[in-house]
Formats: C-alpha cells, sequence, structure tokens
C-alpha cells in the first residue's frame, strides 16, 4: 500500500511539474497579436535588409532614441525603404502603435557631445584669449607694419603692373613687407572683454592656392601660426590645385620644413577647381575637429580663433564665418568693408541673377541679440572663409562633386546648412582681412576639361536642388541658362529627401526674409537677347560697366555677358541687377544699379525694331562711328534707330 501511495505521488509530481512547464512555454510564446521588440522573422526567402544597400555606414546612422524627441534632422528610414521596394515593413496606410514607432530607426546628423560653456562679455574684464602684450612688429617701422598703406615710387610702375597681371596684386610691394608683420585692430571695443570657456575644439587650417603670389601666400600661413593659440590649432593644410610657378615647387616645400610637419602640403595631380580642391582638403585634414577654410591671400586678426569656433564648440551644426576685411592689393592696408549698418555689420545676401550681396543687418535680427559683438544669422556666406566641424561637413556631402573651378559654391552650401537643420552665423570679433583682386589682373582661365561657362552650370545646379519653385525668379534673371545642361543631380534631390530639409519657402520667410526687400523679385520678361543694330554686326555692350558708366556699341560676339540684356513687364532694360536710363546730359545711355520701382522707362515694339524712352517719348539710337548710345527724336527713316533682341544661349 506504502509503494502505491509513494508511485501516485511522484507521477503527481512529474504531471505537475510537465503541465507547469507547459504554462511558462505558453506565457513565454510571442502571440500574433503581441508587437515583438525585435520585429517579425523574415521569411527565409526574402532576405533581410541590408541598410548599406540604402546608406553607407557611420556614426550618424545609428538609431537615435529616445522617442519622439531627435537632435538634429529627423529621417524615416521606413519611407525610404518602401521607395526601394522593401516591402517587410510598416504599411504606410496601417496606423501605427507607440511600440511600432519606436521601433523604426531615424537617420540624423550626430547629436552634439561635447560640453561647452556659452561665452560671457564682462565689460571692463580684459578677456582670457586677449593677448597680454602688444604683437611684436616682424619689422620694426618697416613697410606695411600696423597695416599702413605702404606706396611704391614711380620707378616701379612697370613692375608692379606687371605682378598685378600675372597675380592680381602689387606682389613688388607685398615682397618688401614682412611676412609677420603687425596689424591694425578693426575690431569693435566690445570683443575684447569676452570670456570664453578654453575646451574650444581643435582645428584644421585648409588652404588652397593656384598659382599664388609667394609672400601674400606666406603671409597667410605666417599669420595663423602668429596668431592661434598653438594648443588648438591641429594643422595648416595646403593644397596645391596643379600650380605650375617655380616658386611653388621645391622652395615651398623646402620653407615648410621649419614647422616640423605643422605644415603640410599636398599637390593635386590634374587642376580642380577651387570647390573640389577644398573637398580634397577637407579629406586631408585629419587632425583637427574643426575645418577652417581661408584663401590663399588673407591676415587674420587679433585674437580670431576663439570668437570664430566657439559656436561650434557649442553647437556642431553651426558654421561661422568671420566678418571679412579688405587688404587693398595696392598698398595692403586693411579697412573694414562697406555696406554695413551704422556698426559695419552686414548679411550675406544675393540678387536674383545669383551675384554676391550684402545687406546691412536689420532690426528683426538685432532685437533677438542680447550683445552688439555676439554673432548673428546671415542667409549666405562669400565662401572664402568659413568654418565648419568636420563631421559635420562630411554629413553634409561636402560640396556638390558637379560644381566645377569657381562659382555658387557659397550660396549651395549655405542653404544645405539652413534647410537642413544648421545654423550658418557671422562672427563680429572674428576678423580676418582678405586681398581682393586688381583690375588688369588676366585671371586663372579653367583647364579644358570644364568646358564654357562652368560658373553658370554651378548656379543652374544649385537652383535647381535648393530653389524649388523660386527658380523661375532666377531663370527671369538669366535667361540664357534655361537651356544649359547641369548634370545629374538626383543624388542631390535624394539627400534633400532624406534628411527633410525644409523648402526654400521656408528659408525666404524666416532666414532670408530680408533680400527681397533689396533685392525685389524680379518680373516676367518680354524680351530678352543681345540688342543688335539692325542688319549690323554691332551690339551694345556695357563694357563692365555699372553703377552710371556708359554703355557702348561694339562687335557683336553672341557670347552673352556684357551685351546680354533684358527687358521686362515692369519696362525695365536691364543687365544682371543694372538698368539702362538716360544720364545727366538727357541723351547718353547709362547702367545704373536699380529695384524694382526704378527705371521703368523703355518700351521695345519688336515689329518696328524700336526701344522707346516712354518718359521723354524720344528713341534709343547709336553712332556706329563714336561707338555711342543715346536717345533721340524718333525717325522711321533713321536706320540707327533700328534694333532686334536675339536670344543669346548659354552653352
Amino acid at each position: 500500500m506504502r509503494l502505491k501511495v509513494g508511485f501516485l505521488l511522484r507521477s503527481l509530481v512529474v504531471v505537475g511539474t510537465f503541465l507547469g512547464l507547459v504554462v511558462l512555454w505558453s506565457s513565454l510564446s510571442p502571440k500574433p497579436s503581441d508587437d515583438s521588440p525585435f520585429g517579425k522573422r523574415l521569411p527565409m526567402s526574402c532576405p533581410p535588409v541590408q541598410d548599406d544597400d540604402v546608406h553607407p555606414r557611420g556614426d550618424q546612422f545609428k538609431p537615435v532614441v529616445p522617442w519622439p524627441h531627435v537632435e538634429g534632422v529627423e529621417v524615416d528610414l521606413n519611407s525610404i525603404r518602401l521607395q526601394h521596394g522593401n516591402n517587410n515593413l510598416l504599411v504606410p496606410n496601417q496606423t501605427p502603435n507607440q511600440k511600432q514607432v519606436i521601433q523604426q530607426q531615424y537617420v540624423t546628423f550626430k547629436p552634439h557631445t561635447n560640453p561647452y560653456t556659452s561665452p560671457v562679455l564682462k565689460t571692463g574684464v580684459l578677456g582670457n584669449f586677449e593677448p597680454k602684450e602688444p604683437e611684436p612688429p616682424g619689422v620694426p617701422g618697416g613697410p606695411g607694419e600696423a597695416a599702413k598703406p605702404f606706396v611704391l615710387g614711380p620707378e616701379y610702375k612697370d613692375s608692379v603692373q606687371a605682378s598685378i597681371k600675372e597675380f592680381g596684386f602689387n606682389m613688388v610691394a607685398s615682397d618688401m613687407i614682412s611676412l609677420d608683420r603687425t596689424i591694425s585692430d578693426l575690431r569693435h571695443e566690445e570683443c575684447k572683454y569676452w570670456q570664453y570657456d578654453e575646451t574650444l575644439l581643435t582645428s584644421s587650417v585648409v588652404i588652397v592656392f593656384h598659382n599664388e603670389g609667394w609672400s601674400t601666400l606666406m603671409r597667410t600661413v605666417h599669420s595663423v601660426i602668429k596668431r592661434t593659440p598653438r594648443r588648438y590649432l591641429a594643422e595648416i593644410v595646403m593644397i596645391d590645385d596643379f600650380s605650375n610657378k617655380a616658386h611653388l615647387k621645391e622652395r615651398l616645400e623646402d620653407y615648410l620644413k621649419q614647422w616640423n610637419g605643422l605644415v603640410k602640403l599636398f599637390r593635386n595631380d590634374k587642376r580642380e577647381g577651387l570647390i573640389q580642391a577644398r573637398s580634397i582638403g577637407a579629406k586631408k585634414a585629419t587632425k583637427g575637429q574643426v575645418l577652417i577654410y581661408l584663401d590663399a591671400h588673407c591676415e587674420v586678426g587679433i585674437n580670431w580663433y576663439a570668437p570664430l569656433v566657439a559656436p561650434i564648440s557649442q553647437d556642431r551644426t553651426v558654421c561661422t564665418v568671420p566678418l571679412i576685411d579688405s587688404i587693398h592689393g595696392q598698398t595692403y592696408s586693411i579697412e573694414p568693408q562697406g555696406g554695413g549698418d551704422q556698426d559695419g555689420f552686414a548679411r550675406g545676401a544675393w540678387d536674383w541673377s545669383m551675384l554676391w550681396k550684402r545687406v546691412p543687418l536689420g532690426d528683426r535680427e538685432k532685437k533677438i541679440r542680447k550683445t552688439k559683438t555676439e554673432p548673428y544669422r546671415s542667409p549666405a556666406m562669400a565662401g572664402g572663409l568659413f568654418a565648419i566641424e568636420r563631421d559635420f561637413f562630411f554629413e553634409l556631402g561636402l560640396y556638390d562633386p558637379g560644381l566645377q573651378i569657381w562659382g555658387g559654391e557659397n550660396f549651395e552650401i549655405s542653404y544645405k546648412i539652413w534647410q537642413c537643420g544648421g545654423q550658418l552665423l557671422f562672427v563680429p570679433c572674428s576678423r580676418v582681412g582678405h586681398i581682393y583682386r586688381l583690375p588688369g589682373w588676366q585671371g586663372n582661365p579653367p583647364p579644358a576639361h570644364v568646358g564654357s561657362s562652368p560658373t553658370l552650370k554651378n548656379y543652374v545646379r544649385v537652383v535647381e536642388v535648393w530653389w524649388d519653385d523660386y527658380k523661375d525668379y532666377f531663370y527671369a534673371s538669366r535667361p540664357e541658362t534655361l537651356t544649359l545642361a547641369y548634370g545629374d543631380i538626383s543624388e542631390l534631390k535624394r539627400f534633400k529627401e532624406e534628411h527633410r530639409c525644409k523648402s526654400f519657402k521656408w528659408f525666404m520667410e524666416e532666414i532670408a526674409y530680408d533680400i527681397p526687400a533689396h533685392y525685389p523679385l524680379p518680373p516676367k520678361n518680354v524680351d530678352w537677347g543681345e540688342i543688335r543694330g539692325f542688319e549690323t554686326s554691332y551690339c551694345i555692350d556695357s563694357m563692365g560697366h555699372t553703377n552710371g558708366g556708359s554703355v557702348e556699341i561694339g562687335p557683336c560676339h553672341r557670347m552673352g555677358g556684357n551685351q546680354l540684356f533684358r527687358i521686362n513687364e515692369a519696362n525695365q532694360l536691364m543687365q544682371y541687377d543694372q538698368c539702362l536710363t538716360r544720364g545727366p546730359d538727357n541723351s547718353a545711355v547709362i547702367i545704373t544699379h536699380c529695384d524694382l520701382n526704378q527705371h521703368t522707362e523703355w518700351k521695345y515694339f519688336k515689329d518696328l525694331h524700336r526701344f522707346t524712352h516712354v518718359p521723354s517719348g524720344k528713341c534709343l539710337d547709336r553712332s556706329d562711328m563714336l561707338h555711342q548710345v543715346f536717345t533721340a527724336d524718333c525717325d522711321t527713316s533713321k536706320t540707327t534707330q533700328k534694333w532686334e533682341m536675339n536670344n543669346i544661349v548659354a552653352v
């Protein structure tokens, strides 16, 4: 009997254990209605989704939590993968619950991780990055010290003109000025009292050059080394864009050895142009956390570094631009640029033909600033001098690889930064002097493999990618580009979509709101092209004159440029942002800057081959012999009052 009871007890234990295991297994097994934190297992016939097929690997593509706030610009990979034919993801029409939403991965720009305290203004207390002693002169009492103008005598005239033709500057004077000269301090007094957190990011300074003059190039390098705290200057990277000048070969390599590797030189195997050479520079510059781009003929100012890099140290999606002062290409004196407000502050802008402009800092921006000299927002940069966190620049895709040589890249990077979640700030307390080329420079023609009109093609690529419907205003201002081939922009469009970049309308309303007040949206064109004397080979030519210069008659060249005009529905006869009007003598025709409501005074009668100056009732006339353009009493018998407007197409 005891044996039977023991057997029954053991049997009950076994059965109970089995039932317990069944219940436990059931509770742990996923049910069809459950939302697994690991997602559904794909059938064997369906290979798993490989993110590398859609995006390259990188830290910026890691999942970001918590939901729903993500620092940066969110990209819904689910929608992207659906576009590429993956049906094993969340169905668009299905209402997701919170767990499903959390499971979706988002691509963002990497979150900011560098702890940094905002700069503090302590009026009367010298800033912690300010020099404690005056800067020693390069040569005491030497030429150009303290940025005083250095004027050469008439005996140097021929050699000066030759150097301007070759390099764009008075290299004769430059070569006599110390590479370590002192400069004038053009900063506002308030700049001297900013205190900066010393945990600034380090930087690689990138300088691209092509056939640059020796002393202007080397003075750029010397000024950076002289005025940048060594602990933050990781390297200076020089990119030689296929120069052929003898002084830029072995002599340069030997000269740079004095800095024991701080200054590095890389040479392109072919002429890449300034834009792509800068992208190459970003790849070669690996030591600094920030990339600072300088043109090859600059001099950085006193305490230029901390104000420029502090905003980036605080927010990695900020791009900063120093205030750019003008170094005179003849005398090497330094003056602030004009065109700003009463403090000299201006925002970067453009007109609708995509010419670079500067507009005064307005009240709307001033109201959001607490101090006079803190950084302020700008819609665009000039492009030659700026600082950007290296990884962020790569996340933006560097420059559009389809942009060639020079032109438009400053707008492309500005739009990309603003529309895709970053900020572009001008920094009043960081000042850098820049030498502007003088008239008479022969220039550096683009290489043969580039083809014609690279700058116009660049402009078209930029507006086609970033301007949305606003591109019609560009084509109204640059009608010759309507049929211009600009290459494949599908990857750039995809970048915009994947990064959920904002529209150009948003940008114009929130950031560039003041540009239409200075450069109104252009009316539609009535006609455009060259203005040719009827049945002649002579055309109206601005000769490059602006702001009150006379237009003339010259041989037609069918290349547009100074011979390309347009007449719009507002009755303005224009070239870029300039209008034709009558001069002070009420006869000669001049060309001058105009706004939307200015100089609305021309009618073109195509069938009559006539331009009429409406306010005076006179007709556009010319003297082929004297190369003059003027207005005169209308006379249907005069052939010099007959014109034809022929479209010109850029190629």
